[in-house]
């Protein structure tokens, strides 16, 4: 069992920064791949970014070049910086994890999360 616990979230105002961190409970999370998604109020939770074993990336489109996902092996842990943060950002942020090889943006395809942290952006 892996245990996600998200960290970092808060309030900023538009075109501010935030850096998330998910901090895992397993030494073997080094083979995991990560990821990061959202869900805003009233809206279903969708992908944000995901990270491989590899370093290999993949983000959703409407934050590329904005957010930046990250992960320290050695710590156990990954990041996402937000810059450039939007409104539309503000949602609750969950830090997942699967067991597999392969990046995927389904939420279905990720066995592990966090309980999330909020992130909200004031206009």
């Amino acid at each position: 069992q892996v245990q996600l616990v998200e960290s970092g979230g808060g309030l900023v105002q538009t075109g501010g920064s935030l850096r998330l961190s998910c901090a895992a409970s397993r030494r073997t999370l080094s083979t995991y791949v990560m990821a990061w998604f959202r869900q805003a109020p009233g809206k279903q939770r969708e992908f944000v970014a995901a990270i491989a074993w590899s370093g290999a990336t993949l983000y959703t489109d409407s934050v590329k070049g904005r957010f930046t996902i990250s992960r320290d092996n050695a710590k156990n842990a990954i990041y996402l910086q937000m810059n450039g943060l939007k409104p539309d950002d503000t949602a609750v942020y969950y830090c997942a994890g699967r067991n597999v090889i392969s990046l995927s943006r389904s939420v279905s395809g990720y066995e592990y999360w966090g309980q999330g942290t909020q992130v909200t952006v004031s206009s």
